[in-house]
């Protein structure tokens, strides 16, 4: 392993993909129509509950893996984006009493364009699927 840096993001990949993997799970499993409604309750087309519970299952697979970590990271950057600005950002940064704030969707929109940024290599099979060729490495800035 090259340096710390690489060290962090490897965590940060495999911590943020076991998070939205059971986060994308759950929502299968307790019956995605669940889901479905309560998308439907606020405004939302439920649909939208097939594609995010999808994207959290094989997105965060896909991230403990460490397969197309950037364009995941992206993916999952939109989604807190859309949770936060849709859901939470009413309650307030740490909730309202009823419902929980948005202090930790933040941190995982954080994390995630912090991987959409940097990448992450080292224990990735990206580096095994497309050893031959050049993939941008992300620069430490020490």
């Amino acid at each position: 392993m090259e340096n710390k840096f690489e060290l962090s993001s490897v965590i940060l990949r495999v911590v943020l993909g076991i998070i939205f993997f059971i986060h994308g799970f759950v929502k299968f499993q307790g019956g995605i129509e669940n889901t479905v409604g309560w998308f439907s309750s606020i405004g939302l087309p439920g649909f939208l509950a097939y594609g995010v519970a999808l994207i959290e299952v094989v997105g965060g697979l896909a991230l403990v893996l460490g397969l197309f970590t950037r364009w995941v990271s992206v993916l999952f950057a939109v989604l807190m984006l859309g949770a936060i600005l849709k859901v939470k950002l009413a309650a307030g940064f740490l909730g309202n009493g009823q419902m929980a704030g948005y202090e930790l969707d933040l941190a995982f929109l954080v994390m995630a364009v912090s991987l959409a940024l940097t990448g992450s290599n080292t224990f990735a099979l990206d580096q095994l699927i497309f050893k031959g060729q050049k993939t941008k490495s992300a620069t430490s800035l020490n």
